[in-house]
């Protein structure tokens, strides 16, 4: 029996190499250690990329950086509501085609992992459900209640049958490797208790009944049912297991910075503890990494979720929202996808041999009560020891101190809040915290496109309650009556004010009072704007207060109610309530007050401007448009402004500047660039170290400015010429001032020490052994087409200082200068020898160069 199935193996192999390679599909499974593809373990690294945050013409090249960047897989949600925005009426057009992504993503050769979910929470608008979910009779999201199961189910499988019959699946010769079904569910289930353990039971028996023959995860939930695998998102991972001894550890969302909220501040990741983070989560048995973002664009369109979450979703991704690579994020981090993939083979082959090199007692004061205490911070090796190979990790925890450690007869130096990844357990060929990739500075700079022929319309307000198709006694909740196709629902009622009232006399101005449970609204009384309030992502409601000018006799009070994006997280945030659910108070009367809550309210959903398609390139317009410079000038708010542009020349990205301008959105050519929101930022700015926990406030920019001045103009949006902008601006914005500029490269510059280990210099001989030439490099990069055109600083001593802003130090060498102009790249060795001199004898001497790059 034995012989008849080795002879039946052989043919069947055989007839395969002639059949050619569509009959070679490989296995995906797993075990304790490692996913194994084909039998395999593979240590993976993963980037999410997110198709509708980015274009068509966008993906190749940001996949292939991606790999470029060290990645074996790109990582995305499904959006289930732009693909079915209305109950079983499908759209995979454009930037939703996700075949094509996944298609893209296997011609660069790279692994998918596909997280169906369908809830992706990820910013985005209503968490990725369609608005009409909502609506289903009996429904409750995400939890064991029979119309949301059936919903689910229906959407998941009709995502799966799409990629079988695409042969996209692994086990089908495609590039998905893995499935994630729901998403970070962990909290949720715990406060549902059994009906929460039932649903996740179910979806998990769901997903795996659907047969892809690749494995499925959930991530942050710790009772995913076998052969489910649990998974883990966060700043940090290391310290967390999986659920069962027999599955893998794999961290689903490394986050490599974080989302912006209009009114904050920016926040930034260094890189160092990025990377420190992921070593860390490798050096403890660790297998995937999926970085969340590696890319992560832009919220077009009313896409954003939150609410009051940005337009830019560029989250401090190594490669930014434009595409462009952001340094010294993406090339530290290849550099230790490079020193990982060396560690690889022992890294799957054997367990960690965990060994102390040395303990530190760091003091901390706790509160004035409370006395000083201790924590000790310990030094560790990480060895790993099989088949032939090791390799070891060496930890440095103090966020404050460096460390010179002893380990296999050899002295070791690590930096503060540091690993060193050695992939021979001799030669130290990265440290996490000694950054020598290139920094790139990056500017916004003029185009010499200009805006022409601007017209403006203002939003008609006196028909307002004629054209309202819905009346109602009472105050209507938001979402119920707009179904989220506009951001804008009016809110429409009157007031009879008699000609006694003493405020018409001169005294004080009647006040009104608006209870919303958000997010925004602007108040016009009879006609005429009368000021505005606003909601935050951590506080949904707010209350306007303010004086109205009244009259004798009948006032109309129109209240525009906004959205900023629809929630994606809290526990059935389906039922959360948005818009003006009142009170509606006028005090200050004569009478006392006047309770306007539940008397006859008139509706409109949305704009005149959007019922009009005044955002639309082709044909005429049912309003009057008012040449700009007929207009009177005035900021004025709820106006509409349109003009024409030529696309810029050469091939830089491109952005609006809409820092003259309120609050609104914006269109180039029919499609939406998104909201805009000149909302100036508060948080604290101050200098950022890379040691210690990270957390979002720890490291943030532009406070005191607005949290988002530019919005990215994609290239495949534009024709040549006669492209139209239109503007609707809803708090009274200088549109003459809007520029298009171009986003590029300002300058580069590279720092790095004596002793910095560079992994170019490693090298493996045919008889296994290794070695390490110990003097470090530098290497400077110019964009494509664009090459050296000055040094602006070099120093080999003792420099300091930042990029833009380096300084001599107390000693340099006199010729630190390089011949690198005209070069479209250079690389400078880092020693005395190669400067002529040794400009301080005994001293750690470091190349600090900034160039500047042109056409």
């Amino acid at each position: 029996m034995g012989t008849f199935s080795a002879s039946k193996l052989l043919a069947l192999f055989i007839m395969a190499l002639f059949m050619g390679p569509e009959l070679m599909f490989c296995t995906v499974t797993y075990d304790r250690k490692a996913l194994l593809i084909d039998g395999q373990r593979r240590i993976l690294i993963s980037g999410s990329i997110h198709y509708p945050r980015s274009t068509p013409d966008m993906w190749e090249d940001l996949i292939q950086k991606a790999k470029d960047g060290g990645l074996d897989v790109i990582d995305t949600y499904v959006f289930w509501n732009v693909h079915e925005p209305s109950p079983g009426n499908y759209n995979f057009d454009g930037r939703y085609d996700l075949v094509r992504f996944i298609k893209t993503v296997q011609k660069v050769g790279l692994y998918v992992h596909l997280r169906i979910g369908p809830y992706v929470c990820a910013e985005w608008n209503f968490g990725g459900f369609p608005v009409w979910l909502k609506y289903v009779p009996g429904i409750s999201f995400r939890t064991d209640n029979g119309p949301f199961e059936a919903a689910m189910q229906g959407f998941t499988q009709k995502i799966v049958q799409m990629m079988k019959d695409e042969k996209l699946f692994q086990t089908q010769g495609g590039p998905i490797i893995l499935s994630q079904i729901e998403n970070e569910y962990g909290g949720e289930s715990r406060r549902l208790g059994a009906s929460g353990q039932n649903y996740v039971n179910w979806a998990a028996k769901m997903a795996v009944g659907l047969d892809t023959g690749v494995p499925w995860v959930m991530c942050k939930e710790e009772d995913a049912p076998d052969p489910v695998i649990n998974a883990c998102n966060g700043f940090y991972c290391d310290a967390f297991t999986p659920n069962k001894p027999y599955k893998p550890k794999l961290w689903t969302e490394a986050w490599s910075g974080w989302y912006t909220e209009f009114g904050q501040a920016n926040p930034h990741r260094p890189v160092e503890d990025l990377a420190f983070a992921v070593a860390r989560f490798i050096q403890t048995g660790g297998s995937f990494i999926n970085y969340y973002m590696y890319h992560g664009g832009t919220n077009f369109g009313r896409s954003a979720g939150g609410p009051f979450i940005t337009t830019s979703y560029d989250y401090d991704a190594p490669i930014d929202e434009y595409g462009l690579i952001r340094e010294p994020k993406y090339g530290h981090l290849r550099e230790l996808h490079r020193a990982i993939k060396l560690s690889q083979q022992a890294l799957v082959s054997s367990d960690p041999t965990i060994t102390r090199l040395g303990t530190y007692q760091q003091k901390k004061q706790g509160n004035r009560n409370s006395k000083p205490y201790s924590t000790m911070v310990i030094f560790q090796a990480h060895v790993f020891s099989g088949s032939r190979r090791c390799a070891a990790f060496l930890s440095n925890y103090n966020p404050s101190s460096p460390a010179r450690v002893f380990f296999n007869n050899l002295h070791y130096d690590l930096p503060p809040w540091s690993i060193s990844i050695l992939p021979d357990c001799k030669n130290a060929v990265f440290n996490t915290a000694r950054v020598g990739a290139q920094i790139s500075q990056m500017q916004m700079s003029a185009t010499s496109t200009k805006l022409l022929s601007w017209e403006t319309y203002d939003e008609d307000l006196s028909s307002l309650e004629d054209s309202s198709t819905i009346t109602a006694v009472g105050l209507l909740e938001q979402i119920n009556v707009t179904r989220d196709s506009s951001d804008y629902l009016w809110y429409i009622t009157s007031v009879d004010i008699g000609s006694s009232e003493s405020f018409l006399r001169g005294g004080q101005k009647p006040i009104l009072n608006i209870q919303s449970a958000g997010d925004a609204v602007h108040v016009f009384i009879n006609g005429q704007y009368s000021g505005s309030a606003f909601g935050t992502r951590e506080q949904r409601q707010f209350t306007f207060t303010g004086p109205v000018d009244l009259h004798a006799g009948t006032n109309k009070i129109s209240l525009l109610s906004i959205t900023v994006g629809l929630p994606n997280i809290g526990l059935h945030y389906e039922n959360w309530k948005t818009g003006i659910l009142g009170p509606v108070l006028l005090t200050g009367l004569d009478q006392g007050k006047i309770d306007l809550t539940n008397q006859k309210w008139s509706y409109q959903v949305g704009l005149k401007g959007e019922s009009s398609n005044l955002v639309s390139p082709n044909g005429r317009t049912s309003v009057d448009w008012v040449r700009a410079s007929l207009a009177t000038g005035n900021q004025q708010p709820l106006r509409w402004h349109k003009a024409y542009f030529d696309a810029p020349g050469e091939n830089e990205p491109l952005a609006l500047d809409l820092q003259s301008m309120g609050k609104g959105q914006v269109w180039i050519n029919g499609q939406s660039i998104g909201r805009y929101w000149t909302a100036y930022a508060k948080g604290g700015c101050y200098s950022c170290s890379y040691t210690g926990t990270y957390r979002p406030a720890k490291c943030q920019s532009d406070c005191g400015g607005p949290t988002q001045r530019w919005y990215h103009v994609p290239r495949s949006w534009l024709k040549p010429t006669n492209n139209l902008l239109v503007v609707f601006e809803e708090l009274g914005g200088d549109a003459s001032k809007i520029s298009i500029v171009k986003k590029s490269l300002a300058s580069i510059c590279a720092d790095a020490f004596e002793n910095h280990p560079n992994i170019d210099n490693y090298r493996v001989d045919s008889d296994g052994g290794s070695s390490l030439d110990h003097t470090a490099k530098i290497r400077l990069q110019c964009e494509p087409g664009k090459t050296i055109s000055s040094i602006k600083f070099a120093s080999f001593g003792t420099p300091y200082g930042t990029c833009g802003s380096f300084q001599q130090g107390t000693c340099h060498a006199a010729n630190s200068r390089d011949a690198c102009t005209g070069l479209e790249s250079c690389t400078v060795r880092i020693s005395s020898s190669n400067f002529g001199t040794d400009p301080c004898p005994g001293v750690l001497k470091r190349l600090t160069v900034e160039a500047l790059c042109s056409a």
